[in-house]
């Protein structure tokens, strides 16, 4: 009986999941515009408002899999030089997992961002040794116990902001995925030390019943 009703109740779950995935508008235009995941849709919501990515930049992807949001910087940074008539940039991803391969991108596939010699690798392979955005989409494994995921995740955040004080370009943006908990204010005070403008958004491709949000950190500080 409570193995039937185990299943009964995995089945339901699983079936309300489905047909609210089938049903999300940003799920079909992903399919519609072969973006790799939905996902993109949130980057493109965040440049469309405040134009982070400009033609010439140079991006790094954190937690770059599936590959969604390097396609889009990959478009907005004019990585494949399509547009002859504005400069050309450069997009870098990195993920713990494997990423397919993407045209206009250079990946790190089953690398870790937060290994030394990870730095070391990437500054090899930008153009300049470092770069005018980071993008973290990362997220860790989920455990499902809530604080213990959202100190996770604002640790990964906190490690790429010390990754920046080596890789990011004076007045540098940064934009980093987090879930709301009691860690959130101290991330976002570690940012405004660090850069000018620190923003919190939350673009309507975010679930509304996601505890994520994202912090856009503008004009870095460093040197």
């Amino acid at each position: 009986l409570h193995t039937t009703v185990g299943f009964l109740k995995k089945t339901g779950t699983e079936h309300w999941w489905l047909e609210r995935h089938l049903k999300d508008p940003f799920v079909k235009a992903t399919k519609r515009q072969h973006y790799r995941c939905r996902s993109a849709f949130k980057l493109l919501e965040i440049d469309d408002k405040l134009h982070i990515l400009r033609p010439g930049l140079s991006v790094l992807d954190c937690g770059a899999a599936p590959g969604a949001w390097s396609q889009v910087a990959v478009e907005r940074v004019n990585a494949l030089g399509t547009d002859p008539a504005v400069p050309t940039g450069f997009v870098l991803g990195v993920d713990l997992l494997r990423i397919s391969p993407l045209e206009g991108a250079v990946f790190l596939s089953e690398t870790d961002i937060a290994d030394p010699r990870t730095l070391r690798t990437i500054q090899s392979l930008l153009p300049a040794e470092k770069v005018d955005v980071i993008l973290s989409d990362m997220a860790p494994n989920a455990t499902g116990i809530k604080e213990l995921d959202h100190q996770k995740l604002i640790n990964l955040c906190l490690g790429l902001l010390n990754l920046s004080q080596s890789i990011l370009k004076p007045k540098g943006t940064m934009l980093c995925k987090f879930w709301d908990g009691h860690e959130s204010r101290l991330l976002q005070n570690r940012l405004k030390e660090q850069f000018q403008d620190v923003r919190t958004i939350k673009p309507q491709a975010s679930r509304k019943d996601s505890a994520e949000s994202y912090y856009l950190a503008r004009l870095y500080k460093g040197k």
